[in-house]
């Protein structure tokens, strides 16, 4: 069975993901290096290729809490 991905709302446009912990260590050990992410205004969502973490823009289209 696949676990679901995390996900995160966020004022920024750009953010950083280190994988499945905020330590440099951890992310180092699994083997996920530090990523920028760009989310794009008029689709309000992005997701890291490496873990599937989602970044949605509060705010944003996407963002339907």
């Amino acid at each position: 069975m696949k676990q679901a991905c995390e996900t995160s709302y966020t004022h920024d446009h750009r953010i950083c993901c280190m994988g499945a912990s905020d330590t440099p260590q951890a992310s180092a050990t699994l083997g996920h290096p530090r990523v920028w992410i760009e989310i794009d205004s008029e689709i309000g969502v992005a997701q890291c290729g490496y873990c599937d973490h989602r970044y949605i823009l509060i705010g944003g289209p996407a963002d339907q809490r």
